[in-house]
């Protein structure tokens, strides 16, 4: 199975691999070279997600009822 890139994941993916890159620093066995690698590859996975949450929040909308029983569609503030 080929490895995506991080740009192609999607926001489970991203997510699930930013905990598995949390718990292998956090464990303390990686060694200095490759925790560098996984803490850069951390930032750019919260920086996905990060945006794919701000993609989503812009497509939510909320309806409202209007006084006179209509709906009006307008954006989450």
């Amino acid at each position: 199975m080929a490895v995506k890139k991080t740009e192609d994941l999607s926001f489970e993916e991203a997510l699930k691999r930013l905990e598995e890159t949390v718990k292998a620093l956090e464990s303390g066995t990686v060694p200095l070279e490759e925790s560098l690698k996984l803490f850069e590859e951390g930032v750019a996975l919260v920086k996905l997600c990060n945006g794919k949450l701000d993609e989503a929040e812009q497509k939510v909308r909320i309806l409202r009822k209007t006084e006179d029983g209509g709906i009006v569609e307008e954006d989450m503030d």
